[in-house]
């Protein structure tokens, strides 16, 4: 069968992508115990000098504004928090494994990647007008920076039939994923989650990626979070910022924006405010380098 075929191609491409380091692994371990402190996560940051020297840079772009610049890791731990170092650290990681420009054929990179960041900065913006806790604030950026991140493996390995998928999806004014199911027998949600299961990777970002086409079937306790990612989807699409190969995507669900309480119109006056957070944020495609 044709599916059978991209799915073991599928499979086959994600078991031989490089892991994670084992430095990013221990960070989330470290951070997912609720007796951490700054001290304990320093002691594992300072064993990496790459990770260390991007939180580093992190702390001291335009992303954070601080005014003073900031030498010592503890410090920067401090100042951004251990759940903000944990997603800096994840997310890098995962950038600098899956933003290889040459593997990049169906979808433009650079597309692809402001479309992510649109909806990471989106997301945050909507939790911060909700007054969603501060130290929480990156995990809804990281969840919309990554959401995507199953369509890489299908744009960098079948790229062919996944340009037909958005033909489909083009001609037939439908979402993509759904183009993709249909060629593909899965969707990018799946490939994700097959990514994470290689990766060992759990949480709000996880969860995200699983799950942002079928919020339905969650039965988790990040709702929220992919709720928001949803919203801040959309609206990356709608405005066409960056390009996910989405240009027809579904109607958030009326229910999702009185749970958000969040009025539409808010997010027709954010424009200014979205394109220089996404200056901002790009600190995080460049932070590899």
């Amino acid at each position: 069968m044709a599916s059978d075929f991209y799915q073991n191609k599928i499979k086959n491409y994600i078991m031989q992508m490089p892991s994670l380091p084992t430095s990013v692994t221990k960070v989330i371990e470290v951070c997912n115990n609720p007796k951490t402190s700054p001290v304990d996560l320093d002691k594992v940051i300072s064993l990496d000098p790459v990770l260390m020297g991007r939180v580093i840079k992190l702390i001291n772009s335009a992303y954070y504004g601080v005014q003073n610049k900031i030498t010592n890791l503890v410090r920067a731990i401090i100042m951004l928090g251990l759940n903000t170092v944990k997603n800096l650290a994840l997310s890098t990681a995962v950038l600098d494994k899956l933003s290889d420009k040459s593997s990049f054929k169906a979808l433009n990179m650079e597309g692809f990647w402001r479309h992510s960041l649109c909806t990471g900065v989106v997301a945050k913006l909507i939790a911060k007008e909700r007054k969603i806790d501060n130290k929480q604030l990156d995990e809804y950026f990281a969840a919309g920076l990554l959401h995507d991140i199953g369509k890489i493996p299908l744009n960098n390995i079948v790229s062919d039939d996944f340009i037909k998928a958005m033909a489909i999806a083009d001609s037939e004014k439908i979402p993509l994923y759904l183009a993709e199911k249909r060629t593909f027998d899965m969707d990018h949600t799946d490939v994700g989650g097959l990514i994470i299961e290689a990766w060992r990777l759990s949480g709000a970002i996880a969860d995200t990626i699983r799950y942002h086409h079928s919020l339905e079937l969650y039965e988790g306790e990040y709702k929220d979070i992919i709720m928001t990612v949803i919203v801040a989807d959309n609206y990356a699409n709608k405005n066409g910022i960056g390009f996910s190969g989405c240009l027809y995507p579904e109607k958030v669900p009326s229910e999702y924006w009185n749970a958000l309480a969040i009025p539409k119109e808010w997010l027709h006056q954010i424009d200014d405010i979205v394109n220089s957070e996404i200056e901002k944020a790009s600190i995080f495609l460049k932070i590899k380098e």
